[in-house]
């Protein structure tokens, strides 16, 4: 039988602590990392798909996926770092997913860089991200709003590091030219 420790207990304790307890078993401990991290995993979907359902579903598998594997985590001091790749590669899937769906019934064609957005669309960031590719949204998205270096994208994602540049730059230029509003 596995020792659990309470909610109030564990509230007060360390990530590490936590994640220890997680991996020996114990449901509560993994409750508390949940409550801990779901805003944050739910707001990188948030960026990612701009559709507040599809990123709580996403966000549900990535921590379905982490709860069935968490015994895997060779550091506790880790998991931070291994939350986010779940979530990354749950949203690759979705993406390949989408791609083959698209390619399958023609439709899903990218949206035309020379159309004029509106000036809500200028303005509003997410709005804009929506107009990039997804693997170019998701280096943005990794570069600027998780701060994560070239390298660690490349890591996460899988893309050369070439492929990552290029992405961040061109995305970074087409947000500059839709956001011109603001300057």
């Amino acid at each position: 039988m596995t020792r659990t420790l309470s909610p109030g207990a564990l509230r007060g304790a360390d990530e590490v602590s936590v994640v220890i307890c997680a991996i020996a078993g114990d449901d509560n401990a993994y409750g508390e990392l949940v409550r801990r991290r779901q805003n944050t995993i739910r707001q990188l979907f948030r960026r990612l798909c701009r559709e507040p359902a599809l990123a709580d579903d996403l966000a549900q598998q990535t921590f379905l996926q982490a709860w069935r594997s968490v015994e895997t985590l060779k550091s506790p001091a880790a998991f931070g770092g291994w939350l986010r790749r779940l979530a990354i590669n749950t949203w690759l899937q979705r993406v390949r997913a989408e791609r083959h769906l698209a390619s399958t019934s023609d439709i899903g064609e990218l949206p035309d860089e020379a159309a004029q957005p509106t000036l809500t669309e200028q303005l509003d960031l997410d709005s804009a991200l929506a107009t990039l590719p997804p693997d170019v949204r998701l280096c943005i998205t990794l570069a600027y709003a998780e701060r994560m270096s070239h390298s660690e994208i490349c890591e996460a994602t899988g893309l050369p590091l070439g492929t990552v540049k290029s992405h961040i730059t061109r995305g970074a230029a087409r947000l500059r030219k839709l956001l011109g509003a603001y300057v």
